[in-house]
């Protein structure tokens, strides 16, 4: 039930506080030394590519990255730049939600402790489809509630549109219909009626057909690449409780520990408004952690539960709860950008600890000289390499490679960019062993010194025919 008593007056306490996270968050940015990830790069290719689908991933992210590089530049902050803004409104209307539900003070206390979450700080320097989806799931969230209260068909729509456009940046989405299916058999207050619920699908459904029909029309490439990472669905499952452990433990930290224990307390809290918000976060939890024991799963695959999460989390936790979680969080919205701006500092065990974040600009660097100075086209079978040769390369005039596979292909590079067959000019080829064309090893065409995530891993480049790669991968 809404809270008509006391859910005004909370938007410029939730603004300032988002306001300053992000400012700090932007300022930092700036100064940050890491390259783009392997991730961040495809994503920045999408964007120079503006199409209804990708191999791995739905397109929104890369329509986002597209729009903002071509207002402003391709520089690594711009590409970034985006999640700290997504993070910003998120937590803006999930205040919104919380208003609703238990008002003003509840509204501040979301917005303050989801800016500052664990995975929104990383979500805040290296851009991904979490980011993208968040702001347009939260909307869903408060939609629903709202369609919930006066059940007016514009909030089932609206609800519908919100959760297809978080579809469209990452298929977690899918959560939202199924918890919001929960809270409407659960919850008398949630019921938004036959109609509305036919009216918030049927938005749902125009909004992600684009993407459908881009699907069947690429062989299922992105549901193909779902099910790769999924894994027993291929291969047959397994029980692994390691794995399940692991993954359930490092929510504690994709969450904070703090918010997490109020979430978990949260799940079984008596009143319809807990359960409700229990209702829409729990199903990506359950869902990942059962895909853990069945495979693996990586911490982030179940941040569709925090949106809801968060809110729930708010109402459980005291008013000393809330401000060890803020303190907690604090620390950790701090420390994430100022490690990428001291990188290659500190250093552990003899390596930056954001080693697997610096290396890749020089190494493309080096070898795009290489390429120039022989004027011939990058072949690389390694999609790390690939995905920032496109990016550092961008205006190098180098043409780049992936190979062509005879089979599905592994990745967007191979998708979009193999080999041409039949290709029998000169070409520089990365190889991590010696290159044999059948009249013994090849003499490799330079040193390709490295540091950073390729520093303990050999990079061969070799300028030969391209008939030398025919009968090889």
């Amino acid at each position: 039930m809404r809270n008509d008593a006391s859910d005004t007056g909370w938007l410029r306490p939730a603004l300032f506080v988002v306001l300053a996270v992000t400012v700090f968050r932007l300022v930092m940015l700036g100064f940050d030394r890491t390259d783009l990830f392997v991730d961040e790069t495809q994503y920045w290719l999408w964007g120079q590519r503006l199409d209804f689908g990708y191999y791995s991933k739905p397109p929104l992210i890369g329509w986002v990255i597209g729009l903002v590089t071509r207002l402003a530049s391709d520089a690594p902050f711009w590409v970034r730049m985006p999640g700290t803004l997504f993070h910003a409104a998120t937590a803006l209307i999930l205040a919104a939600l919380a208003a609703r539900i238990a008002g003003r003070a509840a509204a501040i206390w979301t917005a303050a402790l989801y800016v500052t979450l664990p995975f929104v700080g990383v979500g805040t320097v290296m851009i991904s489809t979490d980011t993208i989806m968040a702001p347009f799931f939260a909307l869903a969230l408060l939609f629903f509630w709202r369609c919930g209260e006066d059940r007016r068909p514009v909030f089932a729509l609206a609800a519908g549109a919100a959760i297809g456009a978080a579809f469209m940046a990452k298929y977690a989405a899918i959560y939202f219909l199924i918890g919001a299916g929960l809270a409407m058999i659960a919850v008398p207050g949630r019921r938004i009626g036959w109609g509305n619920a036919a009216l918030m699908v049927l938005a749902f459904a125009v909004v992600i057909s684009p993407n459908v029909v881009w699907n069947l029309t690429h062989k299922l490439a992105t549901v193909e690449h779902t099910m790769d990472n999924v894994g027993w669905v291929r291969g047959g499952a397994g029980l692994n409780f390691g794995s399940m452990a692991e993954f359930f433990g490092s929510q504690f930290g994709v969450f904070g520990p703090v918010a997490m224990v109020a979430l978990l307390v949260g799940y079984f809290r008596k009143g319809a408004d807990a359960r409700a918000l229990a209702l829409l976060s729990v199903p990506p939890l359950i869902a990942v952690t059962v895909q853990a024991l069945l495979g693996k799963a990586y911490a982030n695959w179940a941040v569709a539960a925090y949106f809801a999460g968060t809110v729930l989390a708010v109402l459980v936790l005291p008013r000393w709860g809330r401000w060890l979680a803020l303190a907690f969080n604090l620390i950790v919205t701090v420390t994430i950008p100022v490690l990428t701006v001291l990188a290659p500092s500190p250093v552990v065990n003899g390596k930056p600890l954001l080693n697997r974040y610096l290396g890749r600009e020089e190494l493309s660097t080096r070898i795009l000289a290489l390429a120039q100075a022989d004027g011939v086209p990058v072949y690389a079978d390694d999609r790390d390499i690939l995905a920032d040769l496109f990016y550092t390369g961008r205006d190098s005039g180098v043409t780049i490679y992936a190979p062509r596979n005879e089979g599905r292909p592994r990745n967007y590079y191979e998708q979009t960019f193999p080999l041409p067959e039949g290709f029998d000019g000169r070409i520089l080829v990365l190889r991590r062993e010696p290159l044999d064309c059948g009249a013994g090893a090849m003499p490799p065409a330079g040193i390709l010194a490295t540091s950073g995530v390729w520093s303990d891993r050999q990079i061969i480049p070799y300028v030969v025919d391209g008939g030398c790669l025919a009968a090889r991968p």
